[in-house]
């Protein structure tokens, strides 16, 4: 299997390329990593292909937050500068002065 090299960082914020939401990226799979199951579920026309990197975001639309789970090819860099309302995201980032997320040292118990 060749290197697989995201194109977005943990912390950027993307957006879907179709649908009409937008997330702060907070994990990264190299390859799918999801259940068989959900991307069964995806509409045969639009399922990604498993070969590629697949991003967790905290994610959210006009109507709530969630977490999302999504493939590269159906993402874009989010170039608004708008903050992410998601409530996670002050857990997990500290917003910077230039507008990026930077994830927050790991606490130890």
């Amino acid at each position: 299997m060749r290197p697989v090299f995201p194109k977005f960082a943990i912390g950027q914020v993307v957006r879907h390329r179709k649908f009409p939401f937008r997330g702060v990226v907070f994990d990264i799979d190299p390859v799918f990593a999801n259940t068989e199951e959900w991307w069964l579920s995806i509409p045969e026309e639009i399922r990604p292909h498993k070969d590629q990197p697949f991003y967790h975001l905290l994610a959210e639309n006009a109507e709530t937050e969630y977490i999302a789970y999504v493939s590269e090819q159906n993402l874009l860099p989010d170039t608004s500068g708008d903050p992410v309302r998601h409530p996670q995201v002050d857990e997990m980032f500290r917003r910077a002065r230039d507008g990026a997320y930077v994830m927050r040292a790991a606490r130890l118990n």
